[in-house]
This record gives structure tokens, sequence and C-alpha cells, in this order.
């Protein structure tokens, strides 16, 4: 029925609606910009109709939730960062529809999963400054997945990913788009240097660690990609704990997924965190190796294994 049409994951840093503006940061971060246009003129081509969101601005602390209001209008700033983001408007239209089915699917498939069609509640930044670049036009219908997930197993998170694919292809007549809206690695600046890390990674172990994923990302190296995903989370400071990756991924047939990722945007330094933009391209699903339903936790990481659908 449906077709998922594009996956990617995206940067969504706040200096993007600085780089805007008149002032010292003007244009800086156009590059990243232009990743974020180049992603909706695909998703234009290939007749999207939705895009989703996993954002790691989303914090909740227990079951996996979709906001999926019919319309979403107002002014937006940031309580991380209201020095960034300010006063900004936002417009987008939802998708009440694929919402509820994604959670009616996820349930049946045992991720607790709860569909917010009828809620005050505003999308947070990991989803407006994408979209304030993708969907100017108000093109796409829009909906934002919490992704910032604070007692939850990313072994779940990928099981939501493989279900949230089955709803859209089995349950629901369009094409959509899945967008892992975070970071690589997430370790902020320390208090009073971030204007010395404006353009800079962290540290040389956090850069380079990013960079050899990104390789492997190219490669198409997933097996040994998902199973150092818990650790890289934890001890690269995952934005999120890299929740969004985990979805995507399991959208995407986890550590059998074939294809090799095209960068978009090059990975590049903000305030101190990795970032990119990078098309994942889709294959079809097929009877696919995801997690399992249950992780053990160890020493602060988790373990995996695998399970055949």
């Amino acid at each position: 029925m449906g077709k998922l049409a594009l996956a990617a994951k995206i940067t969504h840093v706040p200096s993007m609606y600085l780089s805007e503006l008149d002032g010292p940061r003007k244009g800086t971060r156009q590059a990243a910009i232009d990743g974020h246009y180049e992603i909706a003129r695909r998703c234009k081509e290939l007749n999207v109709d939705t895009i989703i969101v996993f954002d790691t601005h989303w914090l909740v602390n227990a079951n996996y939730h979709i906001n999926c209001a019919p319309h979403f209008k107002g002014t937006y700033t940031s309580n991380e960062l209201p020095h960034f983001i300010k006063n900004m408007d936002y417009e987008v239209y939802g998708n009440p529809e694929l919402g509820k089915i994604i959670a009616q699917v996820c349930n049946e498939q045992g991720v607790e999963t709860l569909a917010h069609d009828e809620t005050t509640l505003a999308p947070e930044y990991g989803t407006l400054v994408p979209m304030r670049y993708m969907n100017q036009d108000l093109h796409f219908k829009v909906i934002s997945v919490s992704a910032l997930l604070t007692v939850h197993y990313l072994n779940d998170s990928a099981r939501f990913g493989w279900a949230l694919r089955e709803a859209i292809e089995k349950h629901y007549d369009g094409n959509v788009a899945i967008l892992a809206s975070g970071s690589l690695s997430h370790r902020f600046a320390q208090n009073g240097s971030a204007p010395d890390f404006a353009h800079k990674i962290w540290s040389p172990f956090l850069e380079s660690l990013d960079e050899s994923v990104v390789k492997m990302w190219e490669n198409a190296e997933w097996d040994t990609f998902c199973e150092m995903l818990p650790e890289y989370a934890a001890k690269g400071h995952g934005e999120g704990f890299m929740h969004d990756t985990a979805m995507l991924l399991g959208a995407l047939g986890w550590s059998d997924y074939d294809q090799k990722v095209e960068v978009l945007t090059p990975y590049f330094g903000a305030s101190g965190t990795g970032q990119i933009n990078a098309i994942f391209p889709v294959s079809p699903q097929t009877g696919t190796a995801v997690p399992k339903p249950q992780a053990s936790e160890e020493n602060g990481t988790f373990t995996y294994g695998k399970s055949r659908l």
C-alpha cells in the first residue's frame, strides 16, 4: 500500500537559525541548510506526502509518543538555548491518520506507543528547525516522534522503527520520509568556552570516533555498527542516547541493512558536537534481523541479540 520513500540522519543545530540573521553567525551554516533543501527536493521528487521526524529534543519518561495533531502554528523560543532560537515563527500541518496507524501497529508488536492527535503539545526544535528549511511551503504533512528517551532500551527503539515501516507499507496509502534528527557525538563545549568551539568538536577522541562511524556508514558495515551502537551512544555522548538512529536503522532492516550512506552535508562541528546530513537509501523490507524485545544491562551499556520476524 504505502511506501517508505526516503530515510536520512540530519542535523538540527540552532546555529542554522542564527545563520539566517544579521550578525557574526550569518551564513555560517549554509551548507547544513542546503542539505535540508536537497532532502526536501528529493522528497518532492519521490512524491512524499508526510515527513516523520524522530526528535531527540522531545523528552519522555515512559512509552513511545507520536505527536500527530492536525495543525501546529506558533512562535518558538528554545528553553535550552534561548539566545540561539528566540521568537521563531513556525507552522506545519500534521497527519493524525498516519500517526494513529503507526501507534496501533507498534502496540500490536509489543512496543507501547501513544498517538496524540488532540493535543496542545507543540513540536520541539528537533522538528521545527528542519521543517523551517524543508517545508517552507507547507507541502508536507509532519509527524514528530519522541526520541529523547530516558528509560528505554535501544532494542525497543529499533523495534519501533520496524513496526513504523510495517504500518506505512501495509496500512497507509501514501509515500513517507523518516528523519533521525540528532547529532553524532553530542558533548557540548564546557560553559565559558562555547564560542571557541562554535565550529569544532569537543575532543580529538570524539571527532575520530564520529569519523570512523561515518566511514562505516559509507561502507555499509551495518553488522559492526549495530553491535557497537549502545557503547558508541554512551561513550560518544550520543544525542538522546541515539534512539533516533536506532529507530532509523530498525526501519531499514537493522544489521541486515545493505546500503551505503550518501553524505549530503559533510561532518562538521557545532558548539563541540558532531553533525551531519546523510541519506540512507531504502531497501525492500524482508525477514530482517532486529534486536530481541528484551535486553540486558551491564555496566551502563546494553547488549544486543538478534531475532527474526
